[in-house]
């Protein structure tokens, strides 16, 4: 009788250890359930959500990301008209010039070329004054409507003459060569550009000329000017500062 009882007690200590045995999980393994997947009404499994779209930047953005980026500092930079006119009581001609401080704009070159859909300049032609309020205000409400356009716009599209890599110091000649959009028209326009480089920064003179019918404007017409020369000179004086 003892000996029944020893081996059932046995059998009941041989069963315990196998059932703690085949329960313990072993180390290092991964305790995370699997989900089961989820049947639709129709008896097919639900599509995995989509993911979700990665953004994609503004070209001027993508194109400004691999090249040097340079920004007009305006309170440092000027843009002004000449124009060749002859006024009442003077025995000279002279010129009418027009300036202004309000120039924004934006360069961006990869190497010795624009990346022109991240470049762009413009002039607030509604800040354009002169010597003559009269001459200012034909200029504004007439030749150029600046109420209804009031920027001058100019994209560059090439560069011809800037040394590649571009350099660190000295004095450079180079032409700037895009499109300006005055009112409604859209030309091209060559600017001759000397430039002064020092360090991150840019001083620039910039000369470019069209004729007031190539923009279909119209020449000023006041009192005190008899003539007005149809060519139409600009000139810009900026200074850009290279972005980290």
């Amino acid at each position: 009788m003892a000996s029944a009882r020893a081996l059932q007690r046995m059998l009941v200590l041989l069963l315990i250890g196998g059932l703690m045995a085949a329960c313990a999980a072993p180390p290092g393994a991964s305790t995370t359930a699997t989900a089961i997947p989820t049947s639709a009404p129709g008896g097919e499994g639900t599509p995995p959500a989509a993911p979700a779209p990665t953004p994609t930047a503004a070209p001027s953005d993508a194109a400004a990301g691999g090249g040097i980026i340079y920004v007009v500092i305006a309170e440092e930079s000027e843009a002004r008209y000449r124009v060749r006119e002859q006024l009442v009581g003077v025995n000279l001609p002279s010129d009418a010039v027009g300036t202004t401080r309000a120039i924004t704009g934006v360069l961006v070159l990869e190497g010795n070329r624009v990346v022109s859909e991240a470049s762009r300049f413009q002039v607030d032609l509604r800040t354009l004054t002169s010597d003559q309020a009269r001459r200012d205000n034909f200029i504004r409400r007439n030749t150029l409507q600046a109420d209804r356009y009031p920027y001058a716009v100019f994209v560059p599209r090439e560069i011809q003459g800037l040394p590649s890599p571009l350099p660190t110091s000295g004095e450079h000649a180079f032409r700037l060569i895009g499109d300006l959009t005055i009112r409604e028209a859209t030309r091209p326009v060559t600017w001759e550009v000397i430039a002064r480089v020092e360090g991150d920064r840019v001083i620039a003179q910039a000369r470019t000329q069209f004729t007031f019918a190539d923009f279909g404007l119209e020449p000023p017409r006041v009192p005190v000017v008899l003539s007005v020369d149809e060519t139409i000179r600009l000139e810009v004086d900026a200074v850009l500062q290279r972005q980290p």
